[in-house]
């Protein structure tokens, strides 16, 4: 079994959409740890901030079988599938972590290489596992949040976790 963590975020009715992947999630994957929700601005692009958090639930699925779950649930929330990557969106979700894999394939890497370079990835991810230590780097999430420069992109707190 393996324990995966995932990014998920909406700059679209963000709650509404969050509330309906966490639920849909749940019901692919059973419980889910769920960090507190943040509003941040957008990322490369000019658009609505977006509503991001850290969700972590374990699965015997293969990594690519939890991907195209993922994927399912994104299109039900509405993201279509063409859309571009630097855009408004009603559901981004994204593996950071899944167990201890190293993957550097063209259409997935893990860890996520982004992880250590968003706080709305790190930081919500250091609330619910600060203790876990990231495959490649060596060190806990914890420390590694503790490294980061807030100030670099601000975020608030929205709501707590599940």
């Amino acid at each position: 079994m393996a324990r995966v963590y995932v990014a998920a975020g909406s700059n679209v009715d963000p709650l509404p959409h969050l509330e309906q992947a966490l639920d849909e999630l749940a019901r692919r994957f059973g419980p889910l740890r769920v960090s507190p929700w943040y509003r941040n601005q957008a990322v490369g692009f000019s658009g609505d901030d977006f509503i991001n958090l850290v969700l972590g639930f374990d699965t015997l699925r293969s990594v690519q079988e939890t991907q195209a779950a993922l994927r399912e649930v994104e299109t039900l929330c509405g993201r279509p599938r063409e859309a571009p990557k630097w855009a408004p969106r009603t559901m981004d979700l994204d593996i950071l972590l899944y167990g201890d894999l190293v993957i550097a394939e063209p259409q997935l890497k893990l860890p996520r290489p982004d992880l250590l370079l968003r706080p709305y990835m790190l930081g919500p991810l250091a609330d619910i596992a600060p203790e876990l230590v990231h495959p490649t780097e060596g060190r806990s999430i914890g420390e590694l949040w503790a490294r980061f420069d807030p100030a670099a992109h601000r975020m608030t707190a929205v709501r707590p976790g599940r």
